[in-house]
């Protein structure tokens, strides 16, 4: 596709963020899955999990509604998805129920979340947000990767739009790939997120980024286990391999702790 067939970027973000629209690419990967050239009828995944077409058809354009656990389950199980895929799935019906039990003394549980990470001495340790916001961080990781120590510090905006990644990640297209996928699944919990959409519409300016969004995975939830091959000269001879282990504490699903752990 030449940039003049490309889609707009707003058209690109609200294609892929919206649950609709995820609901439609799903069907059309199961229909794939099942050896078809297109897409499963809305009146087959309806069938499969049991509720009329109607009630389906008013699902995947958007019509606002409560699910169940179960009703959740049944959708998913209809559409063949995989773990990332139920994951966004799951989120915006869970999320907001996790937030609200945790709201009390929020601050005083982020500082002795920032404490715990600080205090990590053996490996690169650091605290996360939702929109990939550096809010803690240990000394070995400022040692690995200095810029953690600046103002409005952003892992996906460094991943994506910084020169410096692109040298110290090993084959970067293939991670970048991932956090584009990570990006739209953060895109489906929290649509109107402004942090977010900035993020997308940034990357996407960078045409290697948008050949990336439109080829690679649609879904990725997070990178527990995910190897990377890491070129750091002032910290090591050789490449450096390590595995990023990914915790969500308790009451704040808007928060990831990550440590980077040796290979």
């Amino acid at each position: 596709m030449d940039n003049s067939e490309r889609p707009a970027i707003a058209d690109l973000r609200s294609g892929f963020a919206s649950l609709s629209s995820l609901l439609r690419a799903w069907r059309a990967e199961a229909g794939m899955k099942n050896g078809r050239r297109k897409p499963l009828p809305q009146k087959e995944v309806a069938a499969r999990m049991g509720v009329s077409e109607r009630w389906y058809r008013s699902l995947e354009t958007g019509t606002q509604m409560s699910l169940s656990h179960e009703t959740l389950t049944s959708l998913a199980d209809a559409l063949e998805l995989g773990p990332h895929e139920r994951a966004a799935l799951f989120w915006n019906a869970l999320s907001e129920i996790v937030d609200k039990g945790g709201q009390e003394h929020a601050e005083i549980k982020m500082d002795r979340l920032k404490e715990f990470v600080s205090a990590q001495s053996r490996f690169p340790a650091y605290l996360i947000d939702h929109s990939w916001n550096v809010i803690g961080y240990n000394d070995k990781m400022a040692e690995w990767f200095p810029w953690v120590r600046t103002k409005g510090a952003n892992l996906m905006r460094w991943v994506l739009e910084s020169p410096e990644s692109r040298e110290q990640i090993v084959d970067w297209p293939a991670h970048a790939t991932l956090y584009l996928a990570q990006l739209r699944f953060a895109l489906v919990g929290y649509p109107d997120d402004p942090i977010l959409n900035d993020l997308l519409t940034s990357a996407l300016r960078s045409p290697e980024c948008r050949d990336l969004w439109d080829s690679g995975p649609r879904i990725i939830a997070f990178r527990q286990g995910g190897e990377f091959r890491l070129s750091l000269p002032a910290i090591s001879a050789s490449e450096l391999i390590v595995t990023s282990q990914v915790l969500l504490p308790a009451y704040c699903s808007r928060v990831r702790f990550v440590t980077l752990l040796p290979s």
